[in-house]
């Protein structure tokens, strides 16, 4: 059965992003991320392309003189010039992980953890930053009310996509388990209502009591 609209990162993606250029000096850099409240910002170039990402920690570790816990050798050429650095550029991470705004909840979650990352910049098809997601963003699409669940499965399946009347299915959602009652036009429906609803995202369960409504 397919999944007819499982949220993307595109959906729970922050738009409005604060972005560094590699010539930032980094008492700017610590300022914004802190003014913003913000662990990490990409770096992007002239043309809005990021080429790096450069974090809160990055930034605390240097200004500390604390060598990179990730850097095995600390004589190798990065580490001094991380160790050196005054701008965004030197001491930003690169390459940089990228999301794309079409792929599913579950794949960008799977990228962050397997990149050991707390946000990827989301690009375009142009290679051009679009968004930022984050760990958080990706969690509170899972966790959502119980209110939002039923009006989703009222509004987009059972009226959107079905298109049974109103009133014909009682919805009621409890700790992301949805509830059916009523009455559904034919047998074959039963099923699909309810594979519909197990693909809202947020739904623990469906417990279906349907039955089917004799044309009168």
């Amino acid at each position: 059965m397919p999944m007819l609209y499982r949220r993307t990162v595109g959906d729970v993606m922050t738009e409005e992003v604060v972005t560094l250029r590699p010539t930032t000096p980094l008492q700017e850099v610590a300022a914004l991320l802190d003014a913003n409240d913000i662990v990490a910002a990409p770096v992007v170039d002239e043309d809005g392309a990021p080429v790096g990402v450069v974090s809160a920690s990055d930034v605390l570790r240097h200004e500390t003189g604390m060598p990179d816990p990730q850097g095995q050798d600390g004589n190798d050429e990065r580490s001094w010039g991380k160790a050196r650095a005054r701008t965004a550029g030197a001491l930003m991470s690169s390459p940089v992980f990228t999301a794309r705004a079409d792929w599913t909840i579950p794949r960008a979650a799977r990228e962050l953890r397997g990149r050991h990352v707390k946000q990827l910049p989301v690009v375009g098809d142009d290679g051009l930053l679009t968004g930022i997601v984050t760990r958080s963003d990706l969690l509170d699409a899972f966790i959502r009310s119980d209110v939002e669940i039923r009006g989703e499965v009222e509004q987009d399946v059972l009226g959107r996509l079905l298109g049974l009347d109103e009133g014909s299915v009682a919805v009621e959602v409890r700790d992301g388990v949805v509830t059916l009652r009523g009455h559904v036009p034919e047998p074959r429906l039963v099923p699909v209502v309810v594979g519909l609803c197990q693909g809202v995202d947020g739904v623990v369960a469906v417990d279906a009591h349907l039955a089917v409504a004799r044309a009168g």
